[in-house]
């Protein structure tokens, strides 16, 4: 499960990044953007948090700068732009998401253990 995780959230990071650098109309749509955004970072949380069970902080941090340096990176593209309450929005929805993988990952492993 842990190398399954790992390997999603790779794949997931590579959409993310693509997504966010790319050129607007490349961007996948399929919601508002705020809902992108979340839901994104939600599942590179999930994943991450499921990945790296005994790494709490590491991945919180990694989610944070990661949603802060895309966003930062939008300035380079001049039909983009960097908003810091689009990396707010991306750094908490991966935060909650590594959250919710954390108590999944421990509640399995108590069941395991059963």
């Amino acid at each position: 499960m842990t190398k399954l995780s790992r390997i999603a959230a790779l794949t997931l990071l590579a959409i993310i990044v693509f997504a966010t650098l790319s050129p607007i109309q490349m961007r996948p749509h399929f919601a508002e953007a705020n809902v992108e955004r979340a839901l994104a970072y939600i599942l590179l949380g999930f994943a991450l948090g499921l990945g790296f069970p005994n790494r709490l902080y590491h991945v919180v941090i990694f989610v944070i700068v990661t949603a802060g340096m895309l966003e930062l990176l939008q300035i380079v593209d001049p039909g983009r732009h960097a908003e810091l309450a689009d990396a707010v929005v991306k750094a908490c929805a991966g935060i909650v998401g590594i959250l919710v993988g954390q108590l999944f990952a421990r509640g399995s492993r108590r069941l395991g253990e059963r």
